[in-house]
């Protein structure tokens, strides 16, 4: 059945829905360019994926990448929205292709332990993940949009978030009721996205119009080069050649481990757990079937990929413009870095981040001191010993740096992560210190706050599965409102120890079920059972199959490669949360091993329209 001759939509659908199938089928006719035009004008599932994509973790992971690789790793954004895209249009075809919502289909035809960790996984995801982004509104509003007039304190903090709060179950609202409200949502999240992509792609113009852009790089860098999964790249790699016989190693082991944790990352988390629930349930919401199907894939990659490639792709050049290799060395970036003097040094903005870096070199170097702790505190718990080595670290740090060689001290400050704030400050002697706060200040609000709307939106989505219910009514708000509590209480929930509880739980469940989710719409696409008539064949399927499993493969990787990290870390502080994680993470896998077996078999459909 062709995508321009689906069934009639049932009587029930609301009559914007009606007029929109009417437009696509007309365009459909018609031919030529009249689809393209039907598509831009219906656009709005792949603007919700965009408002969350482009969040606070986007920012600080393009961020990294500039520091870490320069512009010699652009392809990886382009790798991972493809594999993202490839995903979600295959979530996307499934759902309009049954007209059914997956989170049934999946407990059905596929494995409930499965469906269930699923929805639950992304309410854990949204729940938690929406603190940090209420934390970057409030960071931008306080460091770059209204420097001054917030004091910092509790009650600031507190008084910003309820705002939030407030504005943002505004635009929800508009979403869920329907109509010309839902227009509206759609309008507002559109100017969102695309004041962050204007406001960062004008920090790149900016830096093109002082000249501070090698273009011939910046291309080059859009091509893929797997040997970085193995060795140094671009800057860093002529500097590792500069450093001295005894750090060489370190130095070379450090970057490459680096590099590939942001390949094996990148490749799967450009699409996170919850947007690969929010897609299926906003397409339905719409009223979306068959014949929205090349529309949704449109979508996906106009309103999700093209955003998320142009914001990702400026934060890297202007981050690689700054803060990678021998860039780093501008006396107008930071005074302080380069100095011989440690109490210089100690002064550099990435001074706690550098002490991070060269950790080990110290405890190597200077470990008769950490074994005298260690002694002198036997009876104290690890965390009191912790604290004590941290101090210890914390007045060695400065005096080694200063002994380190200029090529060393610029691959310590390459592998410092850095935050916008870092960022807007390094552009200023560039752009102007006013405009660099604007314009970071703006784009950073707006990836927070549209992020925020999205979370919400998604636990609305997520509560209505868990409870059976419609969307749009009371499950449906409460889930937004539980989210958007949650978030408000970033200001007391999102420090100390509380966080990094938090911090464990949410991202090793979610990168543990990304790709856990991936393999179930793998399935789902080669089901017969689900798809009927409709499951793809021939060489469309093995285009499917061989874009899938790519995307299949990176996500376990990912989550390999994050669990193992975990599973490695020696830190005290994070050892309980995550030995509690993991056994629940194993437990979980049991459960969706056990579940494939207790699957009771049932008879494909004909047709799964019928």
């Amino acid at each position: 059945m062709s995508e321009s001759n689906a069934p009639a939509p049932p009587e029930s659908q609301s009559n914007h829905v009606q007029t929109d199938r009417e437009i696509l089928q007309d365009a459909y006719a018609k031919g030529g360019l009249a689809p393209l035009f039907a598509f831009v004008r219906l656009s709005g599932p792949g603007w919700l994926q965009s408002a969350i994509t482009l969040g606070g973790g986007s920012l600080a992971g393009a961020l990294y990448l500039g520091s870490l690789g320069g512009t010699n790793m652009l392809w990886l954004q382009l790798m991972a929205i493809i594999l993202g895209v490839v995903m979600l249009s295959a979530i996307s075809y499934v759902t309009l292709s049954t007209g059914q919502k997956p989170f049934g289909e999946i407990n059905s035809h596929i494995n409930p332990a499965l469906g269930w960790g699923w929805v639950i996984a992304t309410c854990l995801a949204n729940m938690i993940f929406i603190m940090p982004q209420f934390s970057l509104c409030y960071d931008a509003l306080d460091k770059n949009l209204l420097p001054g007039l917030i004091d910092g304190s509790v009650t600031s903090k507190w008084t910003v978030s309820i705002i939030l709060l407030v504005a943002a179950g505004f635009v929800v609202l508009l979403n869920t009721r329907g109509g010309t409200g839902a227009k509206i949502f759609d309008v507002l999240l559109k100017l969102l996205v695309g004041m962050v992509v204007i406001c960062f792609f004008g920090v790149v113009l900016l830096m093109a119009g002082q000249g501070a852009l090698n273009w011939g790089e910046i291309f080059s860098g859009f091509i893929p080069d797997l040997s970085q999964l193995s060795a140094p790249t671009g800057d860093l790699a002529m500097l590792v050649d500069q450093t001295t016989e005894n750090y060489r190693q370190f130095f070379y082991d450090k970057i490459v481990s680096n590099q590939s944790a942001v390949m094996i990352g990148a490749a799967a988390t450009a699409v996170g757990i919850n947007m690969t629930f929010l897609l299926p349930y906003s397409m339905l919401a719409r009223g979306w079937d068959r014949p929205f199907r090349g529309m949704a894939r449109f979508d996906l990659s106009t309103g999700m990929a093209i955003p998320y490639i142009i914001v990702t792709t400026c934060v890297v050049i202007a981050s690689a413009g700054r803060f990678n290799g021998s860039n780093y060395n501008d006396p107008k970036i930071d005074p302080y870095w380069l100095s011989s003097d440690p109490a210089e040094v100690a002064k550099s903005p990435i001074f706690g981040g550098a002490t991070a870096v060269i950790t080990p070199l110290l405890k190597e170097k200077y470990a008769d001191q950490y074994a005298e702790i260690a002694e002198d505190n036997a009876g104290q718990t690890k965390l009191q010993i912790a604290k004590e080595e941290k101090d210890l670290t914390a007045s060695l740090a400065p005096e080694f740096l200063t002994k380190l060689n200029e090529p060393e001290r610029l691959i310590v400050a390459s592998l410092v992560q850095r935050n916008a704030d870092q960022l807007s400050e390094a552009l200023a002697p560039l752009v102007g210190k006013a405009t660099a706060r604007l314009i970071f200040g703006l784009g950073v609000f707006g990836m927070g706050f549209s992020t925020i709307i999205i979370l919400m939106l998604i636990n609305g989505y997520a509560f209505t599965e868990m409870l059976g219910a419609k969307a749009g009514g009371a499950p449906h708000v409460i889930g937004c409102i539980v989210a958007g509590l949650a978030g408000a209480s970033w200001v007391v929930a999102w420090t100390g120890e509380a966080r990094i509880w938090l911090a464990i739980a949410a991202s090793s469940f979610a990168i543990l079920l990304l790709p856990i989710a991936y393999t179930t719409f793998f399935l789902m696409m080669n089901s017969k059972r689900i798809l009927g008539d409709q499951k793809p064949t021939g060489i469309s399927m093995v285009a499917w199959n061989v874009l899938m499993v790519a995307a299949v493969v990176g996500a376990f990787g990912a989550a390999g490669q994050s669990l193992w990290g975990k599973w490695t870390d020696k830190n005290p502080a994070n050892a309980l949360a995550t030995n509690v994680v993991l056994s629940l993470a194993v437990a979980y896998i049991l459960a969706v091993f056990i579940g494939f077996f207790l699957r009771k078999p049932d008879a494909p459909k004909a047709d799964a329209a019928e």
